[in-house]
């Protein structure tokens, strides 16, 4: 590798994977994508290329449109709610603070946005994501996805009123917001169902991403009630076995790893908080989708016998 390709590397490889984990929502296939592209640049004509950033943007890009049009098919018939592969920024590698720092907006990174974002089309996906959070012009983006700029504006107007009816509202004070999830936490460990119910929205929903492998749920649970009784459940459980829960910032929003007495990861949670309540929480215990934070547990993974 030259030593330009490896500057390269070094400076845009953050910036490109910005790009692919939101258009994905999966860290391995993001990696996949960004590895790709840099094959790509370093088999380019030998002629300097005018703006590395941008050729890798377009390559990018280009490649995750493609592996999105492969993986909605298998998403499609996903075992129990989809939900993409969290990033932790506290002890969750160096990745999720590079990509924090190549791109301002941290809630394009939530989790409640990533899955608002599974509703578009991959192309309108990308178009909204290069105008509205990487900032690119009409005509830039007309380049990368080859359409017309007339296109790319309906392709963005549309993704755009998709996304406003669907984007969650966070709490304006991220202290706020991390001061309740603690207290939540705390609830849930403590097995004080009235103070749990107490801080949970009253249209709250649960989900559990276990996939074929992950004892998550088949279906999201709605209301406040039923959500706390299913936490109380997992908790008690959690208890018996001896499982440990450390406050992480998943995705940019407050929320908790849980370790077996081994510190092998079991699940990520994560919580949407808005108006003083927990509206959503998102579990993911799918190991398939966990591999990159670190070694795993065989808690809560589905028997194969």
């Amino acid at each position: 590798m030259s030593e330009a390709l490896e500057q390269a590397y070094r400076e845009l490889r953050p910036y490109a994977f910005a790009i692919a984990y939101r258009m994905l929502g999966s860290v391995s296939e993001a990696e996949d994508v960004v590895s790709d592209a840099f094959l790509r640049l370093a088999r380019a004509p030998q002629e300097p290329i005018e703006s590395p950033k941008a050729y890798l943007a377009t390559i990018t890009t280009r490649l995750a449109i493609d592996q999105l049009r492969s993986a909605r098919a298998r998403r499609e018939s996903y075992f129990g709610p989809w939900l993409p592969e969290p990033l932790l920024a506290d002890g969750g590698g160096d990745l999720s603070v590079d990509v924090a720092a190549a791109a301002e907006l941290s809630d394009s990174l939530s989790m409640a946005f990533l899955v608002v974002l599974e509703t578009l089309s991959p192309l309108e996906r990308a178009v909204f994501l290069l105008h509205d959070v990487f900032g690119y012009g009409y005509d830039e983006i007309a380049a990368v996805v080859q359409k017309s700029q007339a296109n790319c504006r309906q392709l963005a107007s549309r993704a755009r009123r998709h996304v406003q009816a669907g984007r969650p509202r966070f709490e304006a004070s991220r202290e706020q917001r991390d001061r309740l999830a603690r207290r939540f936490f705390s609830a849930c460990q403590g097995r004080d169902m009235q103070g749990l119910v107490g801080m949970l929205a009253a249209d709250a929903v649960l989900y559990g991403d276990g996939g074929a492998k992950g004892t998550g749920l088949n279906r999201p649970i709605h209301g406040r009630d039923d959500v706390a009784r299913m936490l109380d459940t997992w908790f008690r459980q959690g208890q018996r076995l001896g499982v440990r829960i450390e406050l992480v910032a998943v995705n940019g929003q407050p929320g908790a790893r849980f370790l077996d007495p081994r510190d092998r990861l079991i699940n990520i949670i994560s919580l949407d908080i808005s108006d003083g309540a927990v509206h959503t929480v998102r579990s993911v215990i799918n190991p398939d989708k966990l591999a990159h934070l670190g070694p795993l547990s065989p808690i809560g993974r589905r028997s194969t016998g």
